[in-house]
């Protein structure tokens, strides 16, 4: 059996209405065996949305049980609801070898660092302003205060951009996937990440000969 690394952490953040998750989804589409974070969350599902698939979505009680039990590796309350990425799953997918994505929200970003576990983090940004307020306006899923309250948020959030290893700006959706997917590329084959697979690769070649 090959040798397996142990698995990488990508963390991928932004403010709302960035594109954060269908970068996410399209990254998950280009990157064989990459493994996307389900995340619990006490906010109503939206249409399309399926238990299991973009979230867990669970009532207060289950939350802030696990809250008390310590059993998320990050966890926020934003914007009335609450949201966090399970710890116990997060360490057996990274055990595995396996990468695993977490598509989180800033403050949640902000804990997985402050926890100290190795991670790749990435953070989103829109063009500009008014392209943020457009897309979050013609998403429809908040009211005028709510929508409000996102934009204001996303002021402070983006400036917490040089907190992370990258940053990749979603003017152009294909150009920001392709970025996004390069980036996990190139950081799967950093050579700390394949010492056991290369070992492995090793110890197939025959033995230098003597005095060699």
């Amino acid at each position: 059996m090959e040798a397996r690394d142990r698995g990488t952490l990508f963390v991928i953040a932004a403010p709302s209405g960035t594109g954060k998750t269908t970068l996410a989804r399209r990254l998950l589409e280009e990157i064989p065996g990459l493994k996307f974070s389900v995340s619990y969350t006490t906010r109503p599902r939206r249409a399309g949305e399926e238990n299991g698939r973009e979230y867990e979505f669970v009532d207060d009680e289950r939350f802030d049980a696990m809250v008390a039990s310590a059993g998320f590796l990050e966890w926020a309350h934003v914007f009335d609801h609450k949201y966090g990425t399970g710890l116990a799953a997060t360490e057996a997918v990274l055990a595995s070898g396996t990468n695993l994505l977490l598509d989180i929200d800033v403050q949640g970003a902000r804990q997985v660092r402050a926890s100290g576990r190795p991670s790749v983090s990435i953070f989103i940004l829109p063009p500009d302003y008014a392209t943020l307020a457009d897309r979050l306006s013609r998403r429809g899923s908040e009211n005028p205060q709510a929508l409000a309250l996102r934009l204001h948020e996303a002021r402070r959030e983006a400036l917490e951009y040089d907190q992370f290893d990258y940053v990749v700006v979603n003017a152009d959706l294909e150009v920001a996937s392709a970025e996004l997917t390069a980036i996990v590329r190139a950081e799967s084959a950093r050579t700390a990440r394949c010492r056991e697979r290369v070992k492995s690769i090793l110890s197939t070649f025959p033995a230098p000969a003597a005095g060699a």
